[in-house]
């Protein structure tokens, strides 16, 4: 009997955010993004399954994993004045640390070419046996793979798709690639991920995020100066 090769697909059902978003079945799905960081996740006859809304307050960065009729699944919350470009990932709109699922960092302060981002399991001990899962290749490329740990084996990829035509009725897309999920494997987290990867490497997201940090540092030196 020959053995599997390590990039093969995962069989056994990666389950994160929840069991509902697993399909027997490979998934292609069609992320489009917008302004401000919105995405609109649809499958390959443009039917909304998912979407992503950004929201800040006056200490985090945050995005919103939703349904289609906007229920929230995930609340994405940017680690503030992180060297490691860190989020922690929520059950619903919670930012309690019990409702914490997942955390993601990447291995080294700076990133220049490649895309490298470590994912850590909530109820994950320490980090020092190594990430669950793990993000790597070219974003800037749209050529991306979520694996498992730090092995080869593949959960999902990202494709960029110059091709594909703009959903009906709505305007304003500005970029789409396609991911490609592998059979049981929950889609909702793997859209989480690239939702996380597409705010670091968004160019106006970070732009946000900047002029949100240096309000708060703004506010900060202020309030020392009248005390």
């Amino acid at each position: 009997m020959m053995a599997q090769p390590s990039d093969a697909p995962v069989f056994i059902p990666v389950s994160v955010i929840g069991p509902q978003f697993i399909s027997p079945f490979p998934l292609e799905v069609i992320v489009d993004t917008y302004s401000c960081g919105n995405l609109v996740i649809t499958d390959t006859n443009h039917k909304i399954m998912l979407k992503v809304k950004p929201y800040s307050t006056n200490f985090h960065h945050q995005l919103l994993l939703l349904d289609a009729d906007d229920r929230p699944i995930v609340t994405l919350r940017k680690k503030n004045m992180s060297g490691h470009d860190g989020w922690n990932v929520f059950r619903g709109d919670s930012k309690a640390d019990p409702d914490m699922i997942f955390s993601t960092k990447t291995p080294h302060m700076i990133q220049f070419k490649e895309t490298n981002v470590n994912v850590f399991m909530a109820n994950k001990m320490s980090s020092k046996n190594g990430c669950d899962f793990n993000i790597k290749g070219s974003w800037a490329k749209r050529k991306c793979t979520v694996c498992v740990g730090d092995s080869s084996t593949t959960v999902a990829q990202v494709i960029f798709m110059h091709e594909l035509q703009p959903m009906d009725n709505v305007k304003f897309s500005e970029d789409k690639f396609m991911v490609t999920i592998y059979p049981n494997v929950d889609y909702a987290f793997v859209v989480t991920l690239i939702a996380i990867v597409y705010a670091m490497e968004s160019s106006e997201i970070k732009d946000v995020v900047a002029k949100e940090v240096a309000g708060i540092v703004a506010e900060a030196v202020v309030g020392a100066v009248l005390l």
